[in-house]
């Protein structure tokens, strides 16, 4: 297996696919209601990569290095026969570390069909415990009740979960130490992510954005933590544990405190472009080389030159002018 690396020695590791643009949710974090409403023009299926070009996507990555592999969206658990596909990662690749972002309102359904097909794990998107707030913020009538069922089916099927918060001043900031105080009581780790600005539409300034430094001092103010050493190189979240043994909560900080020098990981949309940056304005087409050739070693051959060429450092290079001026890809269609 070779290993590639970009023009700053980064390697590719971790490998994100976005099944489709579409959500049974608005977040405004991502799919503002007032933007991305009922006439939006999603993409039609057709243009979705199909399932099995999505496999020869992780053949020939796992070739070139790649550990891990994260079903997005949108919401994932929205592609029809989605058991399947995890079945055919599983089975048809080398990667054994398949994980899936989801908003949890369909893991009641999927979680244990899911489980047994090879996921590994779900990263749970909960951005409140209070239902006001959380309704707020999905953009939907979608009550907090729904999200705990969905947890609670992924912990029955016996999937690992994470939960992730997005932090916003002003909006559910407050919501920081009940969130924190209820899934430590739950054994679940925590991540609470600074308020980025992806994409164009969801209103980011820098004023709104809860830094990882009040974050933890607020926790801390609290509950007794210790920082935790990262377990692998790329690891995005900042870790620390409670001293009482109760389990641990991660700071994904990409605004106030940058890892673009250690980010391994790329992005490909529904309809098969690859991002080498959450923050790009284009992405590079690989239908043409999975359409014209059954070959693993083309496709390959083709990440490898993308990748070999990558000079993304975004976070490092963020101003208040560029976040607001920069074109980005939205979140909804490259997944997070």
């Amino acid at each position: 297996m070779e290993q590639v690396k970009d023009k700053f020695d980064r390697p590719l590791r971790d490998i994100r696919i976005s099944l489709t643009d579409q959500c049974n949710f608005r977040c405004s974090y991502c799919m503002p209601a007032e933007i991305f409403g009922a006439d939006y023009p999603f993409l039609p299926k057709e243009k979705y990569l199909t399932f099995a070009e999505i496999v020869r996507i992780v053949q020939a990555a796992a070739e070139l290095g790649v550990e891990k592999i994260r079903l997005t969206g949108g919401e994932p658990l929205l592609r029809k026969h989605l058991s399947e596909l995890v079945h055919d990662l599983y089975t048809k690749t080398s990667i054994k570390d398949i994980a899936l972002t989801t908003n949890g309102v369909l893991l009641p359904k999927y979680a244990t069909a899911l489980k047994a097909a090879g996921l590994q794990r779900v990263n749970i998107s909960m951005d409140a415990l209070d239902d006001r707030v959380f309704k707020e913020m999905n953009g939907r009538a979608v009550g907090v009740k729904a999200v705990l069922k969905g947890i609670e089916a992924a912990k029955a099927a016996g999937l690992g979960i994470k939960i992730n918060m997005v932090v916003k001043k002003g909006i559910n900031d407050h919501q920081i130490l009940p969130m924190a105080e209820h899934f430590k009581k739950e054994g679940i780790p925590l991540r609470f992510i600074e308020f980025m600005d992806v994409g164009s539409t969801n209103g980011w300034q820098l004023s709104s954005v809860v830094s990882k430094k009040e974050i933890i001092r607020l926790i801390s103010s609290q509950f007794p933590i210790e920082s935790v050493k990262g377990s692998y190189y790329g690891e995005v979240a900042s870790r620390f544990q409670y001293q009482d043994g109760s389990g641990e909560f991660g700071v994904i900080s990409s605004v106030t405190e940058s890892f673009c020098s250690t980010c391994t990981r790329a992005r490909v949309s529904a309809d098969g472009k690859l991002y080498t940056c959450l923050f790009s304005a284009k992405g590079h087409d690989l239908k043409p080389v999975l359409r014209s050739s059954d070959s693993i070693k083309e496709v390959k051959e083709h990440i490898a030159a993308i990748w070999n060429q990558r000079i993304d450092r975004y976070s490092d290079e963020r101003t208040e002018e560029t976040a607001k001026n920069r074109p980005k890809i939205e979140m909804s269609y490259i997944g997070g």
